[in-house]
């Protein structure tokens, strides 16, 4: 396959970005999208050129790290896919490739498709968690019994891994999906009852001091998804944060 990219480079977060294009003729259909970059890099390298900076860790789509804007869309033309999941054969010989970075002012760019998402960590800091008395004989985890159907929602909830795709798809660069997949996965279990006033307060107020946009329900957010998280979760924090 012979491709043609278009890839946003940027020095950093103060510097001016504009794309640059490249062109590819050894890629076949087999390949990974990040191996495809992996040869672009090297073929950069090769010639003495600066490789292009991405995020990757477990290439595996559990990690959420791999978060790219392809085409226009989170993570790529393909649904309930993360960027490393995404294979070359979704594309045709001889087509150009767009490839940004996450786009949100409360995901500054580091370098080229880099982006901090540390944001995420803070909000999930702020109330993502129970808290719990290990000290002396700790209480058994099947000493309380959680309806199934309780259970699987707040699973579902907890497949979330952070990645940012549905800030990038929303219009308004807007978190509430993945905020609202870590209120739901506690707020759902009885051992998430004890905190879950605060949780929810205190996280949706660290969203909003991040500067991420509201929700008005366009559903991008859940689209692009890679884990299918529903936008049911957002129904659920908004009742918890104004009833507790």
């Amino acid at each position: 396959m012979k491709i043609k990219l278009k890839i946003w480079r940027q020095e950093d977060s103060k510097s001016k970005g504009r794309f640059v294009r490249y062109a590819l003729d050894s890629i076949t259909p087999e390949m990974s999208f990040l191996e495809m970059l992996d040869v672009l890099n090297e073929q950069l390298i090769s010639s003495g050129d600066i490789p292009v900076a991405f995020d990757h860790d477990c290439r595996e789509g559990i990690c959420g790290t791999c978060s790219l804007f392809i085409n226009g869309r989170a993570h790529g033309p393909d649904r309930l896919v993360t960027t490393c999941q995404l294979h070359m054969r979704r594309f045709n010989d001889g087509d150009t490739i767009v490839i940004e970075p996450f786009r949100s002012k409360a995901f500054p760019v580091i370098k080229d498709l880099v982006v901090d998402r540390s944001s995420f960590d803070r909000i999930q800091q702020s109330g993502g968690y129970i808290s719990i008395n290990t000290s002396g004989n700790t209480q058994d985890a099947n000493a309380i019994a959680i309806p199934k159907a309780d259970a699987d929602r707040s699973f579902e909830a907890a497949t979330c891994i952070g990645c940012g795709a549905c800030v990038a798809a929303c219009k308004n660069a807007s978190a509430m999906l993945f905020v609202s997949a870590k209120v739901s996965q506690y707020a759902l279990l009885p051992q998430g009852k004890v905190e879950a006033k605060n949780r929810v307060k205190n996280m949706v107020a660290q969203m909003d001091l991040e500067g991420f946009g509201n929700c008005s329900n366009t559903g991008a957010c859940e689209i692009e998804c890679p884990k299918g998280i529903s936008l049911e979760n957002i129904a659920r924090m908004n009742r918890e944060y104004l009833f507790g």
